[in-house]
């Protein structure tokens, strides 16, 4: 009995992984949608969230169950309970790629981004990808460290969601008021997606070390240029 309870523990760990790759994948290809106007990609990213909220479901059943039938306690508890909140922030990072589709086919055959802001939409995306795949590293490893640094990571997102206020506000700015409204909901699906990612690295840290991530301090080694980090 206590072997199957602790396979249905790591199987727990097995979708959380499934479920950032999944979420990693989909802010990619929703990237590509918005940037090329592709409304079957947009279409297929849509579509593909159904998995993602179908192993949200099943995760959160399955916990509830190992919660009611074997009442952990210390770390297993600690385990169990910050999976679910691990796969509520992967939930939305999948909800937010699926925004980004939904506005590429809101605005097809036209394109939502103005030329002049296809390069900052285009490293967000990659960096919201980036980001996700260290965090489900994090969450394979649980390298306290590697998870620390995701929040300083985090920062390159922040400094690209200001440069399109920058954008936004110029004088020069001739795109129009729905163009303006566009654009400043893909910053913050993008600005929000990161941050989940970066919730769901500080997770681990608090699963590890029972301590909040906040108190504890990186060795920094920043993502920038890390393709795949």
């Amino acid at each position: 009995m206590r072997d199957a309870y602790h396979e249905e523990l790591d199987s727990i760990g097995d979708s959380l992984v499934d479920m950032a790759r999944l979420v990693g994948s989909a802010i990619g290809r929703a990237t590509t949608a918005i940037l090329d106007g592709d409304l079957k990609l947009a279409e297929s990213v849509i579509e593909a969230d159904q998995k993602v909220d179908e192993l949200h479901h099943d995760l959160e059943a399955r916990a509830i169950t190992l919660l009611a039938r074997q009442q952990p306690v210390a770390t297993d508890l600690r385990i169990v309970v910050t999976s679910l909140r691990m796969s509520a922030d992967l939930e939305r990072s999948g909800d937010l790629a699926q925004h980004v589709a939904k506005l590429a086919r809101l605005r097809y055959p036209g394109n939502a981004i103005p030329h002049d802001l296809h390069a900052t939409i285009l490293e967000m995306g990659q960096l919201a990808q980036r980001l996700m795949a260290k965090a489900a590293e994090v969450i394979i490893t649980k390298d306290v460290d590697l998870a620390l640094q995701l929040e300083q990571d985090d920062d390159e997102m922040d400094q690209l969601h200001r440069t399109i206020f920058q954008h936004l506000l110029d004088d020069r700015w001739k795109h129009g008021i729905e163009t303006a409204v566009d654009v400043t909901l893909l910053g913050r699906y993008y600005e929000r997606y990161a941050d989940h990612a970066v919730a769901v690295a500080k997770r681990v840290v608090f699963l590890v070390t029972g301590e909040h991530a906040d108190e504890l301090q990186p060795d920094i080694q920043p993502v920038t240029g890390v393709e795949g980090a």
